[in-house]
């Protein structure tokens, strides 16, 4: 427990401390959010109703898939995980604590936002706070799921750009971040119920802004579940498929397991 809580602690002082992380946790999403606060409202008055949980998601986003995936596949690279080994550390350890520290950071963002939305640009609060938070949760889950798997299943830090902006520029264009889903043509609307942003969205408008006509294509309770489900799986496949290091040739599983992280989105799209 005094590992776990040491590494834990280092971790959190490394997002804070290190120049790249520290643009990705925090001044990224915050300086995102302070531009489409001040820019957005005026092109379109609609965006104000849903700006909170859309630079929420967004925060959750670019802090996870683009900040997570990188320094666990240098560490690879670089044989840190090979001394992780030879000191007893699980693998298990080794991602979740980066998931959990970028989570922590994901709370301060997300508090700020939130707390000075209301002030500064008028946006209306959550109506239902444990929504909120449950909301966030269950997004915060799915993308550290997903970032760990992909940290775990590339074989290069240029691929982690590819697989990470694969889900990052759609849900950016179909998540409803930007556009409300029912605006969306019906084929588009299909194919973004398989991104995380879409999903939370509608749990985070539906559950905890009040606004329960924001998708009708599915109840929200069913978006959260679909979220967790979907970060579970994703955390227990990177587990299998993890490495401890580049030159070890065998490995228990192919890395086109990775893709059984869509199944939760898949039967959603039937179910919800």
């Amino acid at each position: 427990m005094t590992a776990f809580v040491n590494h834990f602690s280092f971790e959190f002082r490394t997002g804070i401390r290190n120049k790249q992380l520290l643009f990705m946790n925090y001044l990224f999403p915050l300086g995102f959010y302070l531009m489409m606060g001040f820019i957005m409202p005026s092109i379109n008055p609609l965006f104000l109703e849903t700006l909170i949980p859309a630079l929420v998601v967004f925060a959750i986003l670019a802090t996870t898939l683009l900040g997570l995936p990188d320094p666990l596949v240098k560490a690879r690279e670089d044989g840190i995980f090979r001394s992780y080994k030879i000191n007893g550390i699980p693998a298990s350890s080794i991602l979740t604590i980066p998931a959990l520290t970028t989570m922590l950071h994901l709370v301060i963002v997300t508090a700020i936002i939130t707390v000075t939305a209301p002030f500064l640009f008028d946006a209306p609060s959550p109506v239902n706070w444990l929504n909120y938070a449950l909301a966030f949760l269950a997004m915060a889950v799915a993308c550290a799921g997903i970032s760990v798997l992909i940290g775990v299943v590339s074989s290069s830090t240029r691929m982690t750009v590819l697989w990470s902006q694969l889900i990052f520029i759609p849900s950016m264009l179909l998540g409803g971040l930007m556009i409300p889903y029912n605006m969306l043509p019906d084929a588009a609307g299909k194919i973004s119920q398989l991104l995380p942003a879409t999903q939370a969205m509608n749990a985070f408008n539906g559950l905890a802004m009040g606004a329960a006509d924001y998708a009708p294509w599915g109840a929200p309770w069913g978006s959260v579940i679909v979220l967790v489900l979907s970060g579970a799986l994703a955390f227990g496949l990177a587990i299998y498929l993890f490495n401890w290091d580049r030159r070890n040739p065998t490995q228990r599983g192919h890395p086109l397991m990775a893709l059984l992280i869509l199944l939760p989105y898949v039967v959603g799209i039937f179910l919800l």
